[in-house]
């Protein structure tokens, strides 16, 4: 797993998810998704290391657990379920039970790349969710746990077991465990840079002169 801890994790909030991906981007790293976003206006930043969990088509092969139980019970506090459903918009695979058993452990929440349902429990258990949305369709007859803790795809990004999630209202930027430093480190730089324009823009200074000062068309070359 990663070695993620809680100073990384107050470094990590106190940036947006565009300052990762800047980094990311500045690095060289594949980490950026697109579409899967808070289900709730209240719920706004997520980070910490994942648990995994890819879906498949429910068949004649039967799963022996509830789908998302595997995850929960290999999740320690802090930590974000990731879940691949293949971007599915016709299918949940979370709902409120999940929301309230990993609520229960201290996980951090669930990004998905798909559906949940039962929104108003996940929300009444203050659960935080990301998704690309919402369905009232059951997952049972649809779709099963395939796996638990290996790597998946999530909106297009490779993703391991202890791989950094974070997530804001833009979206949701994953960062490969052995760079986290790098990409911190990068994001922060952009993240002063881009504090120092706004201030200077708010103290009246030209917006040409500060854009030619800091050179953002060329912020994230090396």
């Amino acid at each position: 797993m990663s070695r993620f801890n809680e100073l990384y994790g107050e470094r990590f909030r106190k940036l947006s998810s565009t300052n990762v991906s800047d980094a990311l981007d500045a690095l060289g790293i594949h980490g950026s998704t697109c579409g899967i976003r808070p289900m709730a206006e209240r719920w706004t930043k997520i980070v910490g290391p994942a648990v995994t969990m890819r879906m498949t088509a429910a068949g004649e092969t039967k799963q022996k657990t509830h789908l998302g139980m595997n995850a929960i019970s290999a999740a320690e506090k802090g930590d974000v379920i990731v879940i691949d459903n293949g971007g599915r918009m016709d299918t949940s695979c979370w709902g409120g039970i999940l929301a309230n058993a990993a609520k229960v452990k201290g996980i951090s929440g669930t990004v998905i790349d798909g559906c949940c349902r039962d929104l108003n429990d996940c929300m009444d258990a203050d659960y935080i969710v990301y998704a690309r949305g919402t369905v009232v369709c059951t997952a049972r007859g649809r779709v099963m746990e395939e796996s638990t803790n290996q790597m998946i795809q999530f909106g297009g990004v490779q993703v391991r077991p202890g791989d950094i999630v974070m997530g804001d209202n833009s979206g949701v930027v994953i960062i490969p465990q052995e760079h986290m430093e790098a990409v911190l480190l990068k994001a922060e730089e952009l993240w002063q840079k881009e504090e120092d324009m706004v201030a200077e823009i708010r103290s009246g200074a030209d917006i040409l002169e500060v854009d030619a000062k800091y050179n953002y068309n060329r912020m994230l070359q090396k």
